[in-house]
């Protein structure tokens, strides 16, 4: 039994890395949030601390190890997306390898300096990226590397569509903030684009048609693969019979136009993640790097508009 600690445990995410803590055997000592609405503790590990501030929490973490004699082994990070980063270094400077959610970080300089923390401290950093242990997209993987084994120049055509509705609370919150969360590409399209990236190849050209507080959307050039991609947070722009059978999501993956079926088995993910780190076998800095230089550089480029090759559903946005 491993003992973790979690910073973020009033967010959403939070409560799959309280689950994968209980199922894959281990002990969650103390949690910390600003924010006291954590009753979920209740129902995974009732006897943790809690905290609510960062003071007191960085004193329980350093006074523990010398009490009870032992190590926090592990430390999650589910904090908002901005404060990745801190947390990392006081986990790895704690003792702590960390877990961290998707996006590790903001900007590819900051990996560059979380190395060189790893090797003072000698201890790790995972990146959820729960995409890659998806079983469909295992298969679509394993398809793809047999296909380029054969023909190593074949292009694929890629369209990428992925809208999750969010109410006015979005944009109050910090994830409405860009120097917060990143932007809409950060904050939900980081985990797509490192899965087309490990499938189709490193991103050769990076460009944007769109961008408002609502949608981004643009194209990439992989090595094996065109994608045109868009993303948004805004109901309107989920297609009419989505919205008929009382949905507010709508994801899609189609490669040379063959839809690619992964609706589900994304609620035991975490779970997955966590098995694989406990094994040695989870995803680091430089599995993260791509990924996270692409949502950078779309952050920092001016729209293009609707030249070119362009998502379709980038007529729905006015």
């Amino acid at each position: 039994m491993k003992n973790f600690a979690l910073i973020g445990a009033a967010g959403y995410i939070a409560p799959r890395h309280m689950k994968a803590i209980k199922e894959t055997g281990n002990n969650l000592v103390a949690a910390m949030d600003k924010n006291d609405s954590v009753g979920i503790i209740d129902s995974h590990f009732p006897e943790a601390s809690f905290f609510t501030e960062f003071e007191r929490f960085d004193r329980f973490v350093d006074k523990w190890h010398r009490e009870a004699h032992q190590r926090i082994e592990y430390m999650a990070i589910a904090s908002p997306n901005y404060l990745h980063d801190s947390h990392i270094r006081f986990a790895l400077k704690s003792g702590a390898d960390a877990i961290c959610e998707k996006p590790l970080v903001l900007n590819p300089h900051n990996i560059d300096q979380l190395k060189i923390i790893e090797k003072e401290t000698g201890k790790k950093v995972y990146n959820i990226l729960q995409l890659r242990l998806h079983p469909s997209l295992i298969a679509l993987k394993e398809k793809v590397q047999k296909e380029l084994a054969l023909n190593p120049d074949k292009i694929y055509e890629i369209d990428l569509t992925y809208l999750t509705s969010r109410g006015k609370w979005y944009f109050v919150s910090w994830k409405g903030d860009e120097a917060k969360s990143g932007g809409i590409a950060s904050n939900i399209g980081v985990h797509f684009f490192d899965m087309l990236t490990w499938i189709f190849g490193d991103i050769q050209d990076n460009r944007v048609n769109l961008k408002t507080p609502f949608a981004n959307a643009g194209t990439f050039i992989l090595k094996n693969a065109n994608v045109r991609w868009f993303l948004s947070v805004n109901y309107e722009y989920i297609p009419q019979e989505i919205k008929a059978s009382g949905q507010r999501t709508y994801r899609s993956i189609t490669v040379n136009g063959e839809e690619i079926e992964f609706s589900g088995g994304f609620t035991d993910l975490h779970t997955r993640s966590y098995e694989e780190i406990l094994q040695g076998n989870g995803f680091g800095l430089d599995e993260a790097y791509g990924s996270i230089e692409s949502v950078s550089q779309i952050r920092k480029m001016d729209a293009l508009g609707l030249q070119g090759e362009y998502h379709p559903f980038c007529t729905k946005v006015r």
